[in-house]
């Protein structure tokens, strides 16, 4: 029996090395009729830097129910699309859920390709237990953000939460409210980038390392010891 054409891949793409590429990554990204890009600004230097010339649409959290709709369209049509985010892995606190679900619910064929992501070396960077953990992503922004706090107290797996420059101290504020000051975290910046590092230490003091700093730049990933 003949298998079905694969219509959407789930394409990871580096969080700041180049060189993380995957032979397999580059090799759709140059097979697929089209790319679609949480920016497509930032996808056409990395398609610069691999001389991929293919066709890319925009598809963020801002257009991803219209522009889902038209990629559908193409792909019913028998063309192949792969789908990147600004870095990382697609539907990872980025879009491709909804695309993807929309995939499936009309029974194409979709794949995901294994890759760069910033939890799993934040998580094994962090000498914290590894043998479980969750991932929360970003939490609520205002709506629900103490709800979960209150409801990751009991948590006892190790937690990782994505956050932003602008709310990592009032980030690592909360959790020493929430978890305690003694709390073990670790706090990764700008993972495989050329200011990369890696803060450990108990929650009161990864915040006095921040806060001594006269600006908090990049791009942060948050290792939480469970209780």
């Amino acid at each position: 029996m003949k298998s079905q054409k694969t219509s959407l891949y789930l394409v990871p793409t580096p969080i700041g090395n180049l060189g993380d590429i995957t032979l397999r990554a580059i090799g759709v990204l140059k097979s697929v009729d089209f790319i679609v890009a949480e920016d497509t600004r930032q996808t056409g230097k990395l398609l610069k830097h691999l001389d991929i010339q293919q066709k890319v649409y925009a598809h963020h959290k801002f257009n991803e129910k219209v522009s889902t709709k038209g990629i559908l369209d193409l792909l019913d049509q028998g063309n192949s699309c792969a789908l990147v985010s600004d870095g990382g892995t697609p539907c990872i606190s980025d879009p491709g859920f909804y695309l993807s679900r929309a995939c499936i619910d009309k029974g194409l064929r979709i794949e995901a390709l294994p890759g760069p992501t910033a939890f799993v070396p934040a998580l094994m960077l962090s000498a914290l237990p590894m043998h479980q953990f969750v991932f929360e992503g970003f939490l609520p922004v205002k709506k629900g953000r103490k709800t979960r706090l209150e409801q990751l107290k009991s948590e006892s797996r190790t937690m990782i939460f994505y956050e932003s420059p602008h709310r990592l101290l009032k980030t690592l504020s909360q959790f020493i409210e929430t978890f305690g000051p003694t709390r073990r975290i670790s706090v990764s910046r700008e993972l495989t980038k050329m200011y990369e590092e890696t803060q450990r230490g108990t929650a009161e003091e990864v915040l006095a390392v921040f806060q001594g700093r006269d600006a908090v730049k990049g791009e942060f990933v948050v290792v939480v010891e469970g209780c």
